[in-house]
């Protein structure tokens, strides 16, 4: 089955970041596809490179990005979230002219376009958090 994937929440103000990580780790490992990640609202902060969990924590961000990497799942953060909250790449840091980007490995800033295209491409969409 071909699943997208919509996350809402914030890394550690909701337990929908966790939920979900988990959920496609389960998913992959059953053989299932993730056409997408697209993270939306709060959800655009799982995509910083500068959270810094105590040591006995989750790095979210980074379990996101090994997880891109070995599986080869594309992560989206939704660009106009992001900028509400700071997120930026390079592409965002040039054309707002900010002096530094913080987007995580294996994460990329696009529209809600890509929400879209995964709810079309995919055979189930499944959102964590509100």
């Amino acid at each position: 089955m071909k699943l997208a994937i919509q996350i809402n929440e914030g890394p550690y103000t909701h337990e929908a970041s966790v939920s979900a990580l988990n959920y496609v780790k389960a998913a992959v490992a059953a053989g299932h596809e993730i056409f997408r990640v697209f993270f939306y609202h709060d959800g655009v902060n799982n995509g910083t490179r500068f959270t810094t969990p105590p040591q006995d924590d989750v790095n979210i961000a980074n379990s996101w990005s090994q997880l891109a990497k070995d599986h080869k799942i594309d992560l989206v953060v939704c660009v106009a979230a992001a900028q509400r909250r700071g997120i930026v790449d390079e592409g965002e840091q040039k054309r707002n002219g900010k002096d530094g980007n913080n987007i995580a490995d294996g994460f990329r800033i696009s529209g809600l376009g890509q929400l879209i295209e995964a709810a079309i491409q995919s055979d189930r969409l499944i959102t964590f958090g509100d």
